[in-house]
């Protein structure tokens, strides 16, 4: 028994991933919330790093931070225009990097995200999926953020290939509007 239970505490070790620290400051405004990082984005520890992931196309469109730049130098940019980035989840199991195998989520600390960015008023749902997570997991638990505009767009992952790129370009392009709000 100590050996099965060993060996399900190990399997689960293996698929228990984290979420990367949250990229903001008092200059944000729009908040861009994934699910969790995926496969690719956790092996070099960058939001969005699958190369046919759109995220990096649409943010050098709309905030020249696209993949030309440095990863560093993207977050920066990103900071710079008021867009913050972080995901709904802290951490979960998954096996892969499809949302749907998402299992036993806990939520990030979007207290701390607030006293950090306070002048966040839009948070944009990197898909379904994050937007079900955040009001899952969060919403209740931080009631702040319930004044805050909320706006699932379509997913920017590879797996979501059923909707043009110029769709899915236009929708995004709330992002961009909603950085010149509040300024």
């Amino acid at each position: 028994m100590d050996c099965k239970s060993s060996s399900t505490k190990q399997r689960i070790a293996e698929y228990t991933l984290r979420s990367f620290p949250f990229s903001a400051d008092a200059r944000s405004r729009v908040l861009i919330l994934g699910s969790m990082p995926g496969g690719e984005s956790l092996r070099q520890q960058q939001y969005y790093a699958h190369p046919q992931n759109l995220f990096w196309h649409f943010m050098g469109e709309f905030f020249g931070a696209g993949r030309e730049l440095s990863y560093q130098d993207r977050l920066e940019k990103l900071k710079s225009s008021g867009v913050a980035l972080w995901d709904a989840a802290r951490s979960c199991l998954r096996e892969g990097s499809l949302d749907n195998n998402i299992k036993n989520a806990q939520p990030n600390d979007f207290d701390c995200l607030l006293r950090a960015a306070p002048n966040i008023h839009s948070i944009f749902f990197n898909g379904r999926k994050a937007a079900e997570l955040f009001r899952k997991l969060a919403a209740c638990k931080f009631p702040q953020t319930q004044r805050i505009e909320q706006i699932t767009l379509p997913s920017t992952s590879p797996a979501n290939a059923s909707i043009p790129y110029e769709k899915k370009l236009a929708a995004w392009r709330t992002v961009l509007e909603a950085t010149k709000r509040g300024r």
